[in-house]
C-alpha cells in the first residue's frame, strides 16, 4: 500500500492562499459585473416603461383634443341653429321678447341685491 504524503510546508500553504486570493478576486469581479448587469437590465425596463407611458399619454392627449374639437363644432352648430330660431321668434313677437327680457333682468337683479 502506498501512501501519499500531503505537503503541508509553508510553500504549499502560501500557494494555496495565493490561489484562494485569486479566486476571491475573480469572484468579487464577477459579482460586481453581475450587479452592473442587473442594474442595466432594470434601467432598460424602466426606460421601456417610461416610453410606454409617454405613448399612452400622447394618445390620450390626441383623443381629448379631437373630442374637444368635435364638441366645439357641435356646440357652434347647435348655437347657430338655435340663434336663427330665436331671431325669428323675436322678429315675430318683439313686444313679448322685450317684456320677457325685462322680467328676467328684474329677477336676476333681485337675486344679486339679496346676496
Amino acid at each position: 500500500m502506498s501512501r501519499h504524503k500531503k505537503k503541508t510546508g509553508p510553500k504549499n500553504v502560501d500557494n494555496r492562499l495565493g490561489a484562494l486570493r485569486t479566486d476571491l478576486d475573480a469572484l468579487q469581479s464577477d459579482i460586481k459585473g453581475l450587479a452592473g448587469d442587473a442594474g442595466d437590465a432594470a434601467n432598460s425596463r424602466a426606460h421601456q416603461a417610461v416610453r410606454a407611458a409617454e405613448s399612452v399619454a400622447e394618445r390620450a392627449y390626441r383623443l381629448a383634443e379631437e373630442t374637444a374639437s368635435h364638441m366645439a363644432d357641435d356646440v357652434g352648430t347647435w348655437t347657430n341653429d338655435n340663434l336663427d330660431s330665436a331671431r325669428d321668434s323675436i322678429r315675430a313677437q318683439p313686444l313679448s321678447a322685450l317684456l320677457l327680457s325685462l322680467g328676467i333682468g328684474a329677477i336676476i337683479g333681485a337675486i344679486f341685491l339679496r346676496s
